[in-house]
């Protein structure tokens, strides 16, 4: 089981994101965390200038918030994507922690396992 969040906001979208994890924590507590882009001034939502920001923790939603408060850089955005995970397949890390993210283009979450993920992989790389 999981939680997943995901909103788009004319402020920073990280207080929003959070407050859904903590509604949905009943549905998964090993893990958490929080993607977002983050546009530079001037950029469009479709421009190279657009990065994707994340941060990942172990445990309990405070614990996601406490990393993020710490954290040294500014973590905001617009638009985020957001998960709390109940690890079914595979130990409670931060690197299996979602959202995941490719290329430094895409974040991902999903709920569950995904069993074909080798023909999948397959698939795309073709």
């Amino acid at each position: 089981m999981c939680g997943i969040v995901g909103g788009v906001a004319e402020r920073n979208i990280v207080p929003i994101l959070l407050e859904g994890l903590r509604r949905l924590e009943y549905r998964g507590y090993d893990s958490s965390g929080i993607a977002v882009i983050e546009s530079t001034e001037g950029s469009t939502e479709s421009s190279a200038a657009s990065t994707i920001q994340r941060q990942r923790s172990i445990g309990k939603i405070k614990n996601l918030a406490q990393k993020i408060s710490q954290s040294n850089s500014e973590f905001s955005g617009q638009l985020g994507i957001a998960h709390t995970r109940w690890a079914t397949h595979g130990a409670p890390s931060e690197n299996n922690a979602h959202p995941h993210i490719c290329n430094q283009r895409v974040a991902v979450v999903h709920n569950g396992i995904i069993e074909n993920y080798q023909s999948l992989k397959a698939e795309q790389l073709q």
